[in-house]
């Protein structure tokens, strides 16, 4: 728990302080642990990698990856294979080492860490379209470079280049089918079995997502790549308990990253290190100086994407556990050399990863790509009424939400559904219409079933745009889209009758209904 607040405190991703306890504690530490079985690192990195991959797909909001899904599947197998062969032909021309050895640490360093991605962009105010990009990719490409990785472990030799293109392509199609139809069904299932205690919402939650990379596995697809699609339909499903479910699957996220980067902490022999310093220094500033940046600038050509935005793409591929996991896998299939292979993507991991990590949110503001000001989505947990055909839903009004200073009455909720209690500095009480709601105020809102999404709707678009939501952004979800009358300029409410002190139609000081006097002009 201290990493992990020092961590968040430093902008370091709790990678290395993790990396750091397993070398403290290995046989070149304090500990004198002797861990050199790289079969046994191997699969409780692929567990953890699972449970990491569930993690992310569950906080993964579907609107802000939809736009983003052309362009992180283009870098996750494109913009892949370019980073592999950029970074193979310096490790080989200029380090020196055989195709081999360059091809694995080009396919094993060329993918996103998920794990580093999701724990370092989530504290960076970026844009959702840059956030979606980088998180799809991250969540996609671990499954190409896994069957990378793979064929150039084998003892025999490499399959043809449209051979791997076409391994790849049919495990990606199998476990996305897999994926989406393991999501689809859970989420069917969760929405229409009422389990006994709310503690069981995500234990079944998480239990579907790992049968997803079962069913995947099994069937001889990408079972990476269909935990992570069925834990994205699952998050968005909008399940009872969501929020619960969420703050399991991230214990359970930061029990797999506490384990795995101890355990690759205990495997690494410091002593060994020392001579291949210079190697993976040359290695990884190529790959973070030409292959990244040529992979982003080439995969983005077709979607005109500005070259800011390109630039932080660049910088924000981030490396954590997952190439040093991918790393063993020569090691396991005794491919000569994989020690070498190992002890270069280690150093490279953590010394980029020290400079990539705590420098990207300083990239952004001098990109002017920060997204401060923009008010944050609201939290909505809902927990059902299932005999009242009823829905609690619980939020907190963000410090940047424009819900701050809305009165209740001002949320125009749709029938069917109330503020009941207001919680604002450990105090409840029943709110009026005209209460005014603050920042940190927490909401308990009833609403019923058939008005729940509407409801949830309504409240997002007041967080983001203030009383007005509706008015001031047409087609905002639970808003009014103004109404145009012939001859009446947009924004003029003068065919409007002024409410009087009962709320019914006021009149004219003439006595006529109304809400103008007679030959007055509109405004």
């Amino acid at each position: 728990m201290a990493a992990v607040r020092v961590s968040s405190r430093s902008g370091l991703p709790s990678l290395l302080i993790y990396l750091g306890i397993g070398i403290a504690i290995g046989q070149d530490g304090f500990g004198g642990v002797v861990f050199d079985n790289a079969e046994l690192t191997q699969i409780l990195g692929y567990t953890a990698l699972v449970v990491i991959l569930a993690e992310g797909g569950l906080g993964t909001k579907w609107k802000e990856i939809k736009p983003a899904l052309p362009r992180a599947a283009v870098l996750s197998t494109f913009g892949v294979a370019v980073s592999v062969g950029v970074t193979a032909a310096g490790a080989h021309y200029l380090v020196g080492l055989d195709w081999r050895q360059a091809l694995l640490i080009g396919a094993v360093v060329s993918s996103t860490d998920a794990a580093a991605v999701f724990s370092v962009l989530r504290n960076v105010p970026l844009p959702a379209r840059l956030t979606g990009v980088l998180e799809a990719e991250s969540g996609f490409n671990d499954a190409p470079v896994v069957i990378l990785v793979v064929a150039f472990s084998t003892a025999g030799p490499v399959d043809h280049w449209y051979v791997l293109i076409g391994e790849i392509a049919l495990e990606l199609a199998i476990g996305a089918a897999i994926g989406l139809a393991v999501g689809w069904l859970g989420a069917y299932g969760m929405r229409h079995v009422a389990l006994p205690a709310s503690g069981l919402y995500p234990i079944a939650v998480m239990a579907i997502a790992v049968s997803a990379y079962a069913a995947g596995a099994l069937a001889h697809g990408s079972g990476f790549l269909a935990v992570y699609l069925a834990a994205l339909v699952l998050g968005n499903a909008k399940l009872p308990h969501s929020a619960a479910t969420r703050g399991f699957a991230e214990g359970l996220g930061w029990i797999g990253q506490i384990g795995m980067f101890v355990l690759l902490g205990l495997l690494v022999t410091p002593h060994a290190l020392y001579d291949d310093a210079v190697p993976a220094l040359i290695i990884g500033l190529i790959l973070t100086i030409v292959a990244r940046p040529t992979s982003v600038f080439l995969g983005l050509l077709p979607f005109k994407v500005p070259w800011r935005e390109k630039a932080l793409l660049s910088w924000a591929g981030l490396r954590g556990a997952v190439p040093i996991v991918l790393a063993t896998i020569p090691m396991v299939g005794g491919v000569p050399g994989s020690d070498r292979v190992f002890n270069i993507v280690f150093i490279l991991v953590v010394v980029y990863t020290l400079i990539q990590g705590p420098t990207l949110p300083w990239l952004a503001r001098k990109l002017r790509l920060g997204d401060d000001e923009e008010a944050a989505d609201l939290g909505i947990e809902s927990a059902p009424l299932e005999r009242l055909r009823g829905h609690l839903l619980s939020t907190t009004i963000a410090p940047k939400s424009r819900m701050h200073g809305v009165e209740i009455s001002e949320l125009r909720l749709p029938p069917g559904a109330a503020v009941t209690l207001v919680v604002r500095d450990g105090t409840s009480f029943v709110p009026s219409p005209t209460t005014v709601l603050r920042r940190g105020d927490d909401l308990l809102v009833v609403a019923t079933d058939p008005v729940r999404d509407a409801v949830e709707n309504r409240l997002r678009a007041v967080s983001r745009h203030g009383k007005l939501a509706g008015w001031l952004a047409p087609g905002t979800p639970g808003g009014r889209r103004p109404v145009k009358k012939p001859g009446v300029r947009p924004g003029d409410r003068s065919g409007e009758r002024p409410p009087g002190k009962s709320g019914k139609p006021g009149k004219h000081p003439d006595g006529r209904a109304g809400g103008r006097p007679p030959h007055t002009p509109a405004r």
